[in-house]
């Protein structure tokens, strides 16, 4: 990643949360303003292991892991806004309001995941979501994140 250059791979994603194979749900970052907002995307493949048993025979990725897919791009905007690295801090998931599922999302699709920084109280922070494919928004949520020390 360099200063013009606000893209950032798997590799880098890796070192800013916890979350690894199969339960990482942000395969790239795009754009982002650190403090501000985060654009990623994740590829949505038929080999993942959600697909084996959510609607066998016609895949559709379950509703809560757009949102935990939202959650954690919004965790890597978090840790980009700080120094971007993982500081021994954990972040945790602690509300979701808002949410609406608009259009299914299917293998061969790629989300592209919007989340904004909309109010940072103490060691929690509440982000604006949205997931697109193709433009057409298919998820959206407002999601509120709370850090703990590891």
């Amino acid at each position: 990643m360099t200063e013009d250059n606000k893209t950032i791979g798997v590799e880098q994603i890796m070192q800013l949360i916890p979350h690894r194979y199969p339960f990482l749900l942000v395969d790239k970052v795009i754009d982002y303003e650190p403090g501000e907002w985060i654009k990623a995307i994740k590829n949505v493949t038929f080999n993942e292991p959600q697909f084996e048993g959510h609607f066998p025979g016609h895949p559709v990725m379950p509703g809560v892991m757009l949102v935990e897919a939202m959650a954690q791009a919004a965790g890597v905007l978090t840790q980009l806004s700080r120094d971007g690295s993982a500081n021994d801090a954990l972040f945790y998931l602690v509300k979701v309001d808002n949410a609406k599922f608009t259009q299914i999302v299917t293998p061969g699709d790629q989300l592209v995941f919007e989340c904004q920084i909309k109010k940072v109280i103490r060691n929690m922070t509440q982000y604006q979501c949205k997931a697109t494919v193709d433009g057409k928004v298919v998820a959206k949520a407002d999601i509120l994140c709370a850090e703990k020390s590891k």
